[in-house]
């Protein structure tokens, strides 16, 4: 008799393990499909508004008369000029500082992968699967994508530098936040050699990847920022956009530098805009 309870309390032990395995996994599986419809959500929602002025991406550049100076005047359905563009000449003696603003909580996922690269004709571009977030005065961001200025379109002080990297996020209410890291020439950057092995790509051309990658490698130690409202900085230059520019920059090799620009149009950034009477806040 003990021996039957003996099993009996076995067997309903292993039925009970199994249906919270059963459980766990359509929970697991649930999470995922949100995951995914999330993901899709912010993708449509950025493609939206990218391809609001589709029509126009082939008739303006980065110089003559079809340049960043002119894109107001034949983009006459565009935000280009507006009064809070970007990007901006950031001096450090006019910045304000602000004690509201805290640190940036990065919470960048080393296995996290970059779906693919991407030549749009007008910089590379490695767009990323869901995983990487930073939160903002609150709020959560996530990271959809990365791509390159050579040289920087941010100045400070009046100092341009030699490419800035600009990191776009996006909250679940459709908020954009860019965060853009500037680079001077210097040492080896190790973890942009491990992506540089799938450049040159062509002009148009989108290649699959699915690698993980540790964006966090890409951003400097000291995390300081500077933080304004602007815009896209390139048409249809839409507003609303808040802007993170780090005070400390990153290092680059020269042959980096060569690297890249063999894969973009030379000089792909557009000039400082007026401030119009923004300020520019410092998180300390």
């Amino acid at each position: 008799m003990k021996f039957k309870y003996t099993a009996f309390s076995l067997l309903l032990l292993l039925f009970i393990v199994a249906c919270k395995n059963k459980s766990t996994n359509a929970i697991d599986t649930g999470n995922e499909m949100i995951e995914i419809q999330k993901r899709d959500v912010l993708n449509d929602r950025l493609e939206a508004d990218e391809l609001i002025h589709e029509d126009d991406t082939e008739q303006w550049s980065y110089d003559g008369e079809t340049g960043p100076s002119h894109w107001a005047e034949f983009l006459i359905d565009s935000d280009c000029g507006g009064m809070a563009q970007s990007p901006i000449n950031i001096i450090s003696r006019d910045v304000k500082s602000d004690n509201t603003l805290s640190a940036l909580q990065f919470q960048y996922s080393k296995k996290t992968k970059i779906r693919d690269i991407t030549n749009n004709g007008r910089s590379i571009q490695f767009n990323f699967e869901l995983g990487n977030t930073v939160i903002y005065n609150g709020e959560t961001y996530h990271l959809l994508k990365f791509y390159f200025h050579e040289a920087s379109e941010h100045t400070i002080n009046g100092i341009r530098f030699p490419i800035e990297t600009d990191f776009l996020h996006q909250n679940d209410k459709g908020k954009i936040l860019i965060i853009g890291v500037l680079s001077e020439e210097g040492k080896v950057n190790t973890p942009l050699k491990t992506l540089e092995s799938h450049l040159p790509i062509e002009k148009n051309i989108t290649i699959p990847l699915d690698i993980p990658f540790d964006v966090t490698s890409l951003l400097p130690d000291d995390r300081a920022y500077y933080s304004y409202k602007g815009s896209f900085t390139t048409p249809p230059c839409s507003e609303g956009v808040q802007w993170i520019v780090f005070k400390n920059q990153t290092a680059i090799s020269n042959d980096q530098l060569n690297h890249l620009q063999s894969s973009m149009p030379l000089n792909n950034y557009r000039n400082v805009q007026p401030l119009n009477g923004r300020v520019a806040h410092t998180s300390h």
